[in-house]
């Protein structure tokens, strides 16, 4: 409505499948882009600025709780050469999967049982966690903590209650059983007495000492039953299906503090496109990035790249060699062998099988070979679609299949450099620590280095396959004792904006 109001123009229902650029080295720069129209044809956009505010990378994985249509876009600006940082460092947690939405707070904090069946998802039900407590009010307990500690964190392996999204994931993913909490019935044995004091004092005071866990949800939050009965989902009379599942990128392409890429002048990657956070997220700082990235891109824009200085005759070349090779792509669809479905399924279930919470060495470089050997395939023969609508699914496919490619390449940068388990990842290392007395070899990890605390992992991908990584220093936090006369001076003259 704002731009509306302002008359600025709008072209919807567009999928962007390729970003412009032009000049090389230090004088690269962003031109436009070239998308396609409701009718499947090429529509060129060339442009001064670029903002890419496309979101997190919620397309590359098969367990993932971004919106089903939240694919993401990342790959337009790695396939440009846009340096990215920080791409190994997202965040995971448990979610439900029929309704994508974090099952956090006071879904964990009224201790539902966890179930696991056949892949009918009726057949041979257990409560399977049970089996790795030495008690019914330990494993509880570490349940309710679910709730305070939702993502999966590598310091509360040992101990803690991520030992309960790994318990998920071997059930989920390596015994192929599907996964459910269900709030109808307490856990086996379940008796608050038995609760830490922390999750009985917690119940205690929010008026939750009721008989079932749906009786306590009503109780603390009803709105959370809402959301899902919202949703054609009644969680009073049926269990909710879960999975271990990629909920946010810490990583992303990088900027400045005018949240301009790095590489390509004229291209702002703002919100979580842009890697600003690091290895944790602190809540509400996603959101914080978004905005403040936003404001800050657009107010350096109007204060330093109002005039047009774009070369129209280099960028209407670049726009040209886009369109055709856009055009030429989808030629080679129509003899492919794959669908666009099921070259996506592929490339997701790879980066979840290899590229989430759990990662070792062996997997990560025989998933990196598969990926790049996936966009090659990809390219030299495309994938089948059945609509002028889905053909921007399948072009969306060569950035998201590019994508994953240099994200594991990154992820296996960062094991192979000796970084260790840290955020939301663990890596397996036969060498390394037990989580858990009940838990094989196989499960050794190795526990995080700090010394790399210090330090920032850049990538920089070409569409040729190769990829470059660097460790470089962390930007420490600015310290200042700037007066606030002169600093308001410098802000009203426009001399913040030349630095």
């Amino acid at each position: 409505r704002q731009a509306r109001q302002q008359g600025i123009p709008l072209d919807e229902g567009r999928v962007i499948v390729s970003l412009l650029t032009v000049g090389e080295g230090d004088e690269k720069r962003a031109a436009g882009a070239v998308g396609l129209d409701e009718d499947g044809l090429p529509v060129v956009y060339l442009a001064e600025n670029v903002v890419l505010a496309v979101g997190g990378p919620g397309g590359l994985y098969k367990t993932s709780v971004y919106p089903e249509v939240h694919t993401g876009a990342i790959g337009l600006g790695l396939a440009a050469g846009a340096k990215a940082q920080s791409l190994p460092e997202s965040q995971y947690g448990l979610a439900s999967i029929g309704f994508r939405w974090n099952v956090s707070g006071t879904y964990m904090q009224v201790i539902p049982r966890f179930i696991s069946t056949d892949a009918d998802g009726v057949s041979n039900p257990r409560e399977f966690l049970r089996e790795y407590f030495p008690s019914v009010g330990e494993m509880n307990s570490m349940v309710f903590l679910k709730g305070y500690q939702w993502p999966f964190d590598s310091r509360k392996i040992e101990g803690g209650s991520s030992i309960v999204d790994i318990l998920v994931y071997i059930e989920n993913v390596l015994r192929g059983r599907r996964v459910f909490l269900d709030f109808r019935e307490n856990p086996e044995g379940f008796r608050f007495e038995d609760l830490s004091e922390e999750a009985r004092e917690y119940l205690t005071r929010s008026e939750a000492l009721l008989e079932t866990p749906i009786a306590r949800l009503e109780q603390m939050n009803p709105g959370a039953i809402t959301l899902y009965s919202d949703h054609d989902i009644d969680i009073t009379s049926e269990p909710l299906e879960i999975a271990v599942c990629a909920q946010h990128n810490n990583g992303g392409l990088a900027g400045n503090h005018w949240w301009e890429s790095l590489n390509i002048r004229h291209l702002f990657p703002v919100g979580e496109v842009n890697g600003s956070h690091g290895v944790y997220r602190p809540g509400g700082s996603a959101l914080n990035a978004g905005q403040v990235g936003s404001f800050r891109a657009a107010e350096f824009i109007a204060n330093r790249y109002q005039e047009w200085t774009l070369d129209g005759a280099q960028a209407e070349v670049a726009a040209e060699q886009a369109v055709a090779d856009v055009l030429a792509w989808t030629a080679r669809c129509g003899e492919a062998s794959a669908s666009w479905q099921e070259e996506r399924e592929e490339f997701q279930a790879r980066m979840s099988r290899a590229g989430a919470h759990i990662r070792s060495k062996e997997t990560i470089h025989e998933a990196v070979d598969e990926a790049w050997a996936h966009y090659r395939r990809l390219e030299a023969q495309g994938c089948t679609y059945a609509s002028p609508r889905e053909a921007a699914e399948a072009l969306r496919n060569r950035q998201l299949c590019f994508a994953h490619a240099v994200y594991l390449s990154a992820i296996a940068e960062a094991i192979e450099s000796g970084v260790g388990s840290r955020g939301s990842s663990m890596v397996l290392d036969p060498d390394g620590v037990s989580p858990h007395p009940m838990l094989g070899s196989e499960w050794k990890f190795s526990r995080e280095d700090p010394a790399f605390r210090d330090r920032v992992l850049e990538t920089v991908a070409s569409p040729d396959g190769e990829v470059r990584h660097e460790w470089v220093d962390r930007r420490p936090i600015p310290e200042t004792d700037v007066w606030f006369e002169t600093a308001w001076a410098a802000y009203r003259n426009g001399e913040i904006y030349r630095d």
